[in-house]
């Protein structure tokens, strides 16, 4: 017998002793692992308000998680008492009433390709991590291989529906839409990037392009691509010379410098380059591009021409190919759901390529003997093209003038005592990379500030951030006002918060008590 609600009709709600708890306590980063005094698996809109309204009578505080890949301890800090697990609404169909559609944001990312393509022919430009949740996702602006395409996800974002907590504590729904005549457009605005576990819990998404006026479903959002041209590129670190690896990293970046039009045949290519630390033997780059796009072949040869060019270090494989989309490259590409690891994650949007300075500390970094983790890395990913044709306030999603999206990381590592030298490697990777600008990818020529669907709470120490501008600023830039004028209107009690939350207020919040080592 177990201490759990056991009612096969009614709500289900898992206690520690019950042996589902400590499978839904645990998310993609091992680091973190949350101890809530109850879990409710929740399965309709009704059962979230009342779960809600419940977590606020007694005073518990409450997170949301759909498919666990925070890369920080949102939905596992030891204070969170409640965790709504909304894994279960992950319904996937056509409202007619809409005209769009919807998404349960329970829903992953596998789901949601397989489903609009096999029933409809369409896709959304979202991540290539499968099992991601879209709650989480799609908040904080969705992005992906056919961004550069097609746009952020939140750029075909139509509805989105959200059970928030008024200032007597009491929960509701409210649907909120992108028509500016709705009152509650602002609501919509916010979960066009403004980030998971903000505002309420997210229960249901509606999509539809912008302009797409039929009750034809396979007309509502983007051309799901038939075949698309795979290239894979290993290049030997044997071999790899300060110079070599500069030469490339250079040429990667200004090929997306020139080739940020939306309109052009380039802005059908995303390229993913990731480069492990020298331990890993050889690192390597990926590029997609739909094999019935504009001048395909043509843009995918000119692309690896440049890339390489004077390089002087001969690829160990490279290999191009047609493959089907669906079923060949998303699979093939997808990042397993979750290694058993531990992570320590950064972020960074370039308007420009590297320095020569940043790149000589990239070489210093990712060469160095004394670092033994071969999974630590800096990941290069195409950005820009579509993305950069919405104004940075017309969503939540400021970066609308970058050309890359950068990730530092770690790597993934197994054990509690490989955490501080690994977390201590990429704090100063990224540290010196940014010296210039306080440790930390300030907005200016060259960078604007971070994603939010890469958390990281050192953007709020002071320590570790001394530009003196506020992490709010390097996720938001100028739209944070008015996500703090959201908060106070649907969440004024701040009953929704973590450890970079939106602040019902203008004051910052105290993020360090239980800063990570």
């Amino acid at each position: 017998m177990t201490d759990s609600t056991v009612d096969p009709t009614g709500p289900v709600v898992i206690r520690p002793g019950d042996p589902r708890y400590e499978n839904l306590v645990q998310g993609y980063n091992h680091r973190f692992v949350g101890r809530p005094d109850q879990v409710h698996v929740v399965t309709g809109t009704e059962e979230v308000v009342a779960a809600v309204d419940e977590a606020v009578a007694t005073g518990r505080r409450i997170a949301v998680r759909s498919g666990g890949h925070c890369f920080e301890d949102f939905t596992a800090s030891p204070d969170v008492r409640v965790l709504l697990d909304v894994s279960q609404l992950n319904g996937i169909s056509y409202d007619p009433d809409r005209r769009a559609i919807e998404v349960g944001s329970g829903a992953l990312l596998g789901d949601v390709y397989r489903t609009l393509f096999k029933r409809w022919g369409v896709t959304v430009p979202a991540g290539t991590c499968l099992d991601v949740g879209v709650g989480g996702h799609f908040t904080a602006g969705g992005y992906g291989h056919l961004s550069r395409r097609d746009g952020l996800v939140v750029d075909h974002l139509h509805a989105v529906e959200v059970v928030v907590v008024d200032e007597a504590g009491r929960a509701r729904a409210v649907v909120a839409s992108a028509d500016p005549e709705d009152p509650h457009h602002d609501l919509w605005w916010a979960h066009t990037g403004g980030g998971g576990g903000n505002f309420g819990v997210v229960t249901r998404f509606w999509l539809r392009t912008p302009g797409a006026d039929s009750a034809d479903p396979a007309r509502l959002l983007p051309r799901a691509p038939a075949r698309v041209w795979k290239r894979t590129v290993m290049w030997p670190w044997e071999g790899m010379t300060e110079e070599a690896l500069a030469t490339l990293l250079r040429n990667y970046c200004t090929w997306y410098e020139e080739h940020d039009d939306a309109d052009a045949p380039a802005a059908g290519l995303w390229s993913n380059l990731i480069v492990t630390h020298r331990n890993s033997g050889a690192f390597g780059m990926v590029v997609v591009i739909d094999h019935e796009g504009p001048d395909a072949e043509k843009v995918l040869a000119e692309h690896f021409e440049a890339v390489s060019a004077g390089v002087g270090v001969e690829p160990s494989v490279h290999v191009t190919e047609v493959v089907p989309w669906l079923s060949s490259w998303l699979p093939s590409y997808s990042f397993p759901n979750d290694p058993k690891g531990r992570y320590k994650d950064k972020a960074a949007y370039l308007r420009k390529g590297f320095t020569d300075h940043q790149l000589g500390v990239v070489w210093r970094y990712l060469s160095d003997p004394e670092h033994i983790n071969p999974m630590s890395c800096l990941v290069v990913a195409g950005f820009g093209g579509r993305v950069n044709t919405v104004a940075p306030d017309a969503t939540a999603t400021v970066q609308r003038d970058s050309i890359l999206k950068v990730l530092y990381s770690g790597g993934f590592w197994l054990s509690a005592d490989q955490d501080e030298a690994c977390i201590s490697w990429v704090r100063e990777f990224y540290r010196e990379v940014h010296a210039g600008t306080g440790g930390v990818p300030v907005p200016d020529g060259f960078t604007d500030g971070a994603y939010i669907g890469y958390p990281d709470r050192d953007l709020a120490d002071p320590a570790l951030n001394t530009s003196g501008v506020p992490w709010s600023v390097l996720y938001y830039g100028g739209n944070y006002p008015r996500l703090q004028r959201v908060k106070r209107a649907y969440d004024p009690r701040n009953v929704f918060r973590h450890a970079l939350s939106i602040e019902p207020t203008d004051a910052q919040p105290d993020l360090l008590e239980d800063q990570d080592a």
